[in-house]
Protein backbone atom coordinates (compact mmCIF):
# COMPACT_ATOMS: atom_id res chain seq x y z
CA UNK A 1 0.00 0.00 0.00
CA UNK A 2 0.73 3.32 -0.37
CA UNK A 3 2.86 5.36 2.16
CA UNK A 4 1.66 9.18 0.35
CA UNK A 5 -0.97 10.97 1.67
CA UNK A 6 -4.45 9.75 0.64
CA UNK A 7 -6.02 13.86 1.31
CA UNK A 8 -3.88 16.92 2.11
CA UNK A 9 -5.28 20.35 2.86
CA UNK A 10 -2.35 23.09 2.38
CA UNK A 11 -2.91 25.78 4.22
CA UNK A 12 -6.74 25.91 3.02
CA UNK A 13 -8.94 28.96 3.88
CA UNK A 14 -12.47 29.94 2.97
CA UNK A 15 -14.90 32.94 3.96
CA UNK A 16 -18.14 32.55 4.20
CA UNK A 17 -19.78 36.57 4.20
CA UNK A 18 -18.50 39.55 5.50
CA UNK A 19 -17.13 37.88 9.00
CA UNK A 20 -16.83 34.29 8.65
CA UNK A 21 -13.66 32.55 8.40
CA UNK A 22 -12.64 29.24 8.20
CA UNK A 23 -8.90 27.76 8.53
CA UNK A 24 -6.04 27.59 7.31
CA UNK A 25 -6.31 24.20 7.70
CA UNK A 26 -3.41 22.09 7.63
CA UNK A 27 -4.72 18.17 7.20
CA UNK A 28 -3.03 14.94 6.28
CA UNK A 29 -5.19 11.66 6.27
CA UNK A 30 -3.77 8.15 5.48
CA UNK A 31 -5.31 5.63 3.14
CA UNK A 32 -7.53 3.39 5.61
CA UNK A 33 -7.73 5.57 8.54
CA UNK A 34 -10.11 6.70 10.37
CA UNK A 35 -10.67 10.45 11.82
CA UNK A 36 -13.84 11.98 13.74
CA UNK A 37 -14.50 15.99 13.30
CA UNK A 38 -15.95 17.05 16.93
CA UNK A 39 -16.84 20.59 17.96
CA UNK A 40 -19.63 22.90 19.32
CA UNK A 41 -22.78 23.26 16.89
CA UNK A 42 -21.89 26.28 14.08
CA UNK A 43 -17.74 25.71 14.94
CA UNK A 44 -17.11 24.66 11.00
CA UNK A 45 -17.04 20.65 11.18
CA UNK A 46 -19.52 20.70 8.30
CA UNK A 47 -17.49 23.16 6.16
CA UNK A 48 -14.42 21.48 6.92
CA UNK A 49 -16.24 18.34 5.38
CA UNK A 50 -17.29 20.11 2.69
CA UNK A 51 -14.03 21.38 1.59
CA UNK A 52 -12.84 17.93 2.02
CA UNK A 53 -15.21 16.78 -0.16
CA UNK A 54 -15.11 19.55 -2.76
CA UNK A 55 -18.50 21.06 -2.64
CA UNK A 56 -16.69 24.32 -1.36
CA UNK A 57 -13.45 25.10 -2.42
CA UNK A 58 -10.55 27.23 -0.76
CA UNK A 59 -9.97 30.97 -1.23
CA UNK A 60 -6.28 30.22 -0.12
CA UNK A 61 -4.39 27.60 0.20
CA UNK A 62 -5.29 23.89 -1.62
CA UNK A 63 -6.66 20.79 -1.15
CA UNK A 64 -5.28 17.94 -2.21
CA UNK A 65 -6.76 14.01 -3.20
CA UNK A 66 -4.02 11.45 -4.52
CA UNK A 67 -1.48 14.21 -4.73
CA UNK A 68 -3.67 16.32 -7.52
CA UNK A 69 -5.69 19.62 -5.91
CA UNK A 70 -9.31 18.68 -6.07
CA UNK A 71 -10.72 21.19 -8.07
CA UNK A 72 -8.73 19.77 -11.02
CA UNK A 73 -10.76 16.69 -10.48
CA UNK A 74 -13.43 15.89 -13.30
CA UNK A 75 -16.77 15.64 -11.35
CA UNK A 76 -16.97 11.69 -12.85
CA UNK A 77 -13.17 10.79 -11.85
CA UNK A 78 -14.05 12.40 -8.48
CA UNK A 79 -17.05 10.58 -7.73
CA UNK A 80 -15.36 7.26 -8.45
CA UNK A 81 -12.75 8.44 -5.63
CA UNK A 82 -14.72 9.53 -2.68
CA UNK A 83 -18.89 9.08 -1.45
CA UNK A 84 -20.13 12.18 0.57
CA UNK A 85 -23.02 11.56 3.28
CA UNK A 86 -24.46 15.45 4.30
CA UNK A 87 -26.29 16.67 7.26
CA UNK A 88 -29.58 17.31 5.55
CA UNK A 89 -30.82 13.78 4.01
CA UNK A 90 -33.81 15.76 1.63
CA UNK A 91 -33.99 15.24 -2.05
CA UNK A 92 -35.55 17.40 -4.76
CA UNK A 93 -38.39 15.11 -6.00
CA UNK A 94 -40.59 12.16 -4.55
CA UNK A 95 -38.44 9.49 -5.67
CA UNK A 96 -38.52 5.60 -4.96
CA UNK A 97 -35.23 4.80 -2.33
CA UNK A 98 -33.84 2.22 -5.04
CA UNK A 99 -33.63 5.35 -7.58
CA UNK A 100 -32.42 7.27 -4.52
CA UNK A 101 -29.40 4.98 -3.87
CA UNK A 102 -29.01 4.43 -7.57
CA UNK A 103 -27.50 8.17 -7.85
CA UNK A 104 -24.58 7.09 -6.41
CA UNK A 105 -24.08 4.79 -9.33
CA UNK A 106 -24.29 7.42 -12.16
CA UNK A 107 -20.67 7.90 -12.52
CA UNK A 108 -20.33 4.44 -13.35
CA UNK A 109 -22.09 4.92 -16.49
CA UNK A 110 -23.60 1.56 -18.17
CA UNK A 111 -23.97 -0.48 -15.05
CA UNK A 112 -24.73 -4.21 -14.88
CA UNK A 113 -24.42 -4.55 -11.28
CA UNK A 114 -26.89 -1.53 -10.66
CA UNK A 115 -29.32 -3.28 -9.48
CA UNK A 116 -27.33 -6.07 -7.29
CA UNK A 117 -25.49 -3.15 -5.53
CA UNK A 118 -28.39 -0.67 -4.97
CA UNK A 119 -29.95 -3.86 -3.34
CA UNK A 120 -27.15 -4.97 -0.83
CA UNK A 121 -26.23 -1.40 -0.16
CA UNK A 122 -29.68 -1.08 1.39
CA UNK A 123 -29.31 -4.57 3.42
CA UNK A 124 -25.99 -3.54 4.51
CA UNK A 125 -27.84 -0.02 5.56
CA UNK A 126 -30.48 -1.79 7.53
CA UNK A 127 -32.57 -0.21 4.65
CA UNK A 128 -33.61 -3.36 2.94
CA UNK A 129 -37.40 -3.06 4.08
CA UNK A 130 -37.58 0.48 2.46
CA UNK A 131 -37.53 -1.01 -1.09
CA UNK A 132 -40.85 0.67 -3.01
CA UNK A 133 -40.85 3.39 -0.81
CA UNK A 134 -41.30 6.67 -1.77
CA UNK A 135 -38.12 8.78 -0.23
CA UNK A 136 -40.58 11.55 0.54
CA UNK A 137 -42.76 9.85 3.16
CA UNK A 138 -39.74 8.51 5.15
CA UNK A 139 -38.89 9.52 9.21
CA UNK A 140 -36.06 11.51 9.39
CA UNK A 141 -34.45 8.11 10.52
CA UNK A 142 -35.32 5.95 7.49
CA UNK A 143 -34.27 8.56 5.36
CA UNK A 144 -30.62 8.76 7.21
CA UNK A 145 -30.31 4.51 6.32
CA UNK A 146 -31.35 4.98 2.42
CA UNK A 147 -28.71 8.14 1.91
CA UNK A 148 -26.17 5.73 3.43
CA UNK A 149 -27.07 3.03 1.50
CA UNK A 150 -26.48 5.64 -1.24
CA UNK A 151 -22.71 5.85 -0.29
CA UNK A 152 -22.13 2.78 -0.11
CA UNK A 153 -23.38 1.57 -3.56
CA UNK A 154 -21.34 4.94 -4.82
CA UNK A 155 -17.93 3.05 -3.35
CA UNK A 156 -19.14 -0.37 -3.49
CA UNK A 157 -16.79 -1.25 -6.22
CA UNK A 158 -13.64 1.29 -5.22
CA UNK A 159 -10.60 0.36 -3.21
CA UNK A 160 -8.81 2.77 -0.63
CA UNK A 161 -11.04 5.64 -1.46
CA UNK A 162 -12.32 8.28 0.83
CA UNK A 163 -15.82 8.18 2.49
CA UNK A 164 -17.04 11.42 3.88
CA UNK A 165 -19.96 11.37 6.68
CA UNK A 166 -21.64 14.45 8.45
CA UNK A 167 -23.84 12.86 11.21
CA UNK A 168 -24.31 9.62 10.04
CA UNK A 169 -26.19 8.28 12.73
CA UNK A 170 -28.42 10.97 13.34
CA UNK A 171 -31.94 10.56 14.29
CA UNK A 172 -31.12 6.54 14.81
CA UNK A 173 -32.20 4.53 17.95
CA UNK A 174 -29.40 3.11 20.19
CA UNK A 175 -29.39 -0.63 18.92
CA UNK A 176 -29.21 0.67 15.26
CA UNK A 177 -26.44 3.10 16.03
CA UNK A 178 -24.47 0.34 17.30
CA UNK A 179 -25.15 -1.65 13.50
CA UNK A 180 -24.97 0.83 11.36
CA UNK A 181 -21.78 1.79 12.92
CA UNK A 182 -20.14 -1.75 12.43
CA UNK A 183 -21.88 -1.82 9.30
CA UNK A 184 -19.80 1.18 8.16
CA UNK A 185 -16.73 0.50 9.52
CA UNK A 186 -16.26 -2.82 8.24
CA UNK A 187 -17.63 -1.72 4.71
CA UNK A 188 -14.52 1.08 4.80
CA UNK A 189 -12.15 -1.96 6.18
CA UNK A 190 -12.64 -4.31 3.60
CA UNK A 191 -11.85 -1.70 0.64
CA UNK A 192 -9.56 0.34 2.48
CA UNK A 193 -11.61 3.53 2.83
CA UNK A 194 -10.73 6.62 4.67
CA UNK A 195 -13.26 7.65 6.82
CA UNK A 196 -13.50 10.83 8.11
CA UNK A 197 -16.68 11.59 9.99
CA UNK A 198 -18.55 14.77 11.42
CA UNK A 199 -20.21 13.49 15.28
CA UNK A 200 -21.26 15.00 17.96
CA UNK A 201 -21.07 11.74 20.80
CA UNK A 202 -18.09 11.66 22.55
CA UNK A 203 -18.66 8.20 22.92
CA UNK A 204 -18.65 7.18 19.47
CA UNK A 205 -15.63 8.59 18.32
CA UNK A 206 -13.99 7.26 21.67
CA UNK A 207 -15.52 3.86 20.79
CA UNK A 208 -12.16 2.47 19.45
CA UNK A 209 -13.50 2.71 15.69
CA UNK A 210 -11.42 6.02 15.33
CA UNK A 211 -7.76 6.44 15.20
CA UNK A 212 -7.56 9.78 15.08
CA UNK A 213 -9.48 13.29 16.20
CA UNK A 214 -10.23 16.41 14.85
CA UNK A 215 -11.07 18.88 17.03
CA UNK A 216 -12.68 22.54 15.43
CA UNK A 217 -13.37 25.76 16.86
CA UNK A 218 -14.74 28.68 15.48
CA UNK A 219 -13.87 27.79 12.17
CA UNK A 220 -10.24 26.33 12.98
CA UNK A 221 -8.49 23.25 14.08
CA UNK A 222 -7.83 23.70 17.79
CA UNK A 223 -6.51 20.00 17.97
CA UNK A 224 -5.29 16.87 15.95
CA UNK A 225 -5.10 14.17 18.83
CA UNK A 226 -5.57 9.96 19.43
CA UNK A 227 -9.23 9.06 20.10
CA UNK A 228 -8.62 7.63 23.36
CA UNK A 229 -9.12 8.71 26.57
CA UNK A 230 -6.05 11.13 26.80
CA UNK A 231 -7.56 13.27 24.66
CA UNK A 232 -10.78 14.23 27.52
CA UNK A 233 -8.65 17.42 28.55
CA UNK A 234 -8.80 18.85 25.50
CA UNK A 235 -12.43 17.95 25.09
CA UNK A 236 -13.80 19.37 28.31
CA UNK A 237 -11.81 22.43 26.86
CA UNK A 238 -13.51 22.32 23.85
CA UNK A 239 -17.09 21.59 25.63
CA UNK A 240 -16.77 23.43 28.38
CA UNK A 241 -18.08 20.94 30.58
CA UNK A 242 -16.35 18.39 32.89
CA UNK A 243 -15.72 14.39 31.34
CA UNK A 244 -15.03 11.05 33.01
CA UNK A 245 -13.48 8.02 31.47
CA UNK A 246 -14.85 4.68 32.78
CA UNK A 247 -14.05 1.67 31.13
CA UNK A 248 -16.14 -0.86 30.43
CA UNK A 249 -15.57 -4.79 30.44
CA UNK A 250 -13.41 -4.83 26.53
CA UNK A 251 -11.41 -1.74 28.37
CA UNK A 252 -12.87 0.85 25.91
CA UNK A 253 -13.94 4.26 27.19
CA UNK A 254 -17.25 5.42 28.40
CA UNK A 255 -17.77 8.79 28.61
CA UNK A 256 -19.60 10.36 31.08
CA UNK A 257 -20.64 14.26 31.22
CA UNK A 258 -21.12 16.40 34.15
CA UNK A 259 -21.65 20.46 34.71
CA UNK A 260 -18.94 22.28 35.63
CA UNK A 261 -19.32 23.63 38.90
CA UNK A 262 -20.70 27.21 39.22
Amino acid sequence: MTTKPLMQMQAASLRLGRAKCFGPFELSLRHSERVAVLGASGAGKSTLLKLLAGELQAQAGQVLLDGRVLSDWRAQDLALRRAVLPQSHAVAFGLEVELVVSLGRVARGPDPELAKTVRQALQLAQAGHLGGRRFDTLSGGEQARVQLARVFAQAWHSEQGLLLVDEPLAALDPGLQFELTDGLMDFARQRGHALVAVLHDLNQALSGSFSRLWLVQDGRLLHELAADAAALPALEALYGISLRAVHDEQGLAVVQRRRLAA
